[in-house]
């Protein structure tokens, strides 16, 4: 029997060999995607080499994290400095002018709302990726940079749907940049670093894992595919950023579970990308709709409808005059696939619908009456007054 002792070796043994060869793989893939590989010191172990990759990845990215202030522009009544009665003489006016100076009717002054958030910069011109809800009914913004230089900057478009927002600000001069991942390569067990400013502690960093993708149903956005980490998010971490030890946006932080610990969701950087191309170019996000509401394929009713597992949207209602109604699509028909995709769920069918170009003729499986078949609808433009069901359960925002 090998004694305890060089069982306890030879596992501290195989741990550093572990941590060696992470570092040297993320090391690698770093070098590969431009990103900062770390340069470890000689002589450095494996847990101090994996320290430095957090490290050279914070101070990449850290740069590029901005604080942000909402600001109103509102007009506010001023009282006549002339008292009583000789509010309207000119005399008594004129004098008190020229000792207090002028003073209209009203003037616009700048009101600083309440709450904060965090951003960060993904294009070199000056635009800026945050939340919708830190921005939502300001007039403007605050920026401080991490550099401490500050700046005015404009929401350029924002979408509530997926609570989005783009601000753009006039740089003078350089300013440091974040590039956007592609979340779809993420894996569940991946390091996960949130940067922002909670509480309004600039540039705080934390550290953990990417603990489920794909997440829906969690009541904080129309559309939803969340990343969920256990990296630590609080009030003020709203719109900063989720990085990989690539050193690259895998999301946008936005929302915690308040009665939990260590639940934190994040917009995953490919729907990002879709989302603020739209918002650059147009200001608002055009979408597509294909004329349904949608409810939930349960186990039961994938039964009765003659269907062998419970995946699909059932249709729940067909508007009049939609891409739908066009195409013969009928209440509790099942749409099992679109343009070829599985359909796994009804929010996966909303994703599906929203993504598709406006205009664009598609194909539909469905089953009904316990047959399948297949229709071709052209999608139409989401209308603004018709938005997909919205989750029940509620989330706070972070």
């Amino acid at each position: 029997m090998v004694p305890r002792a060089v069982r306890i070796a030879l596992a501290v043994c195989v741990l550093f060999a572990f941590l060696g060869a992470g570092f040297w793989i993320h090391a690698v893939l770093l070098s590969r995607s431009g990103g900062p590989a770390p340069t470890p010191e000689r002589g450095l172990n494996a847990a101090e080499a994996l320290q430095s990759a957090f490290v050279s990845v914070a101070e990449h990215v850290k740069p590029a994290v901005v604080h942000i202030s909402p600001v109103q522009v509102a007009k506010r009544r001023r009282a006549p400095i002339v008292p009583g009665p000789f509010a309207d003489d000119p005399a008594y006016k004129d004098f008190f002018d020229q000792f207090l100076g002028p003073r209209g009717p009203g003037q616009r002054e700048e009101f600083q709302l309440p709450g904060l958030g965090s951003g960060v910069i993904f294009d070199s011109r000056g635009y800026v990726l945050t939340n919708n809800h830190v921005v939502r009914g300001a007039d403007g913004v605050l920026l401080r940079l991490a550099s401490k230089r500050e700046y005015r900057g404009r929401i350029i478009g924002a979408d509530v749907t997926t609570d989005l927002a783009v601000i753009q600000f006039e740089p003078d001069g350089a300013v440091p940049v974040a590039t956007l991942g592609n979340s779809d390569t993420l894996r569940v067990g991946e390091w996960a670093i949130a940067i922002g400013n909670p509480f309004g502690l600039d540039n705080t960093v934390t550290v953990g894992v990417v603990s489920a993708t794909g997440r829906a149903d969690v009541g904080i956005a129309t559309y939803e595919n969340f990343i969920q980490t256990d990296a630590s998010i609080n009030p003020g971490n709203s719109g900063g950023p989720l990085v990989n030890l690539r050193g690259e946006v895998i999301g946008i932080n936005t929302a915690i579970v308040a009665t939990g610990q260590g639940i934190g969701f994040a917009i995953p950087a490919n729907m990002v990308k879709r989302i603020t191309g739209q918002l650059m170019d147009r200001g608002k996000v055009t979408r597509g709709w294909i004329g349904i509401a949608m409810e939930p394929l349960t186990n039961e009713l994938a039964q009765s409808l003659g269907l062998r597992e419970a995946r699909g949207a059932v249709v729940a209602r067909v508007y009049s005059n939609g891409p739908a109604a066009a195409a013969g699509i009928e209440k509790n028909d099942v749409v099992v696939s679109f343009e070829g995709t599985a359909v796994e769920d009804y929010r996966q069918l909303q994703r599906l619908s929203a993504d598709a170009e406006v205009g664009k003729t598609v194909k539909l499986e469905i089953v009904r009456n316990r047959e399948r078949r297949t229709v071709q609808l052209r999608v139409a433009e989401a209308p603004d007054r018709i938005t997909p069901e919205r989750p029940t359960q509620p989330r706070d925002r972070n």
